[in-house]
C-alpha cells in the first residue's frame, strides 16, 4: 500500500515543479496549507492573483503524484497576500524559463 502519511504527503508536493518557472511550487509559495483527515487530503493553494490561466495545469500537476495513493483530493483556491505575492514576483523574475 502506497504511503500516504502526511510527511510523504508533503515530500511528493515539494517536487512539483512550476511549467514556466525554474523552481518547486513549494519554493514559490503556493502552497498555503495541507491537511490530512482520515482519508481525506485538503490542500489550500494560493495563487498571485485570481484567474492566472494556468490554474487548471497547476492544479493538475499538484494532484498527480498523489493519484496512486488513493485519498479523497481537495483543493481550495486563494490569491497570496502582499508578502506572499512579493516574494513569488522575485522568484519568478530571477528564474523564469518561459
Amino acid at each position: 500500500m502506497a504511503d500516504n502519511s502526511l510527511s510523504n504527503i508533503k515530500k511528493l508536493l515539494k517536487e512539483v515543479r512550476h511549467p514556466f518557472i525554474d523552481s518547486t511550487l513549494f519554493e514559490l509559495g503556493f502552497f498555503k496549507s495541507i491537511e490530512k483527515k482520515n482519508n481525506k487530503l485538503i490542500i489550500v493553494l494560493a495563487f498571485p492573483f485570481e484567474n492566472i490561466p494556468i490554474k487548471d495545469q497547476l492544479i493538475a500537476l499538484v494532484k498527480e503524484p498523489l493519484n496512486k495513493l488513493n485519498l479523497d483530493i481537495k483543493i481550495k483556491i486563494t490569491v497570496m497576500n502582499q508578502k506572499e505575492l512579493q516574494n513569488f514576483l522575485n522568484k519568478e523574475q530571477k528564474n523564469w524559463i518561459g
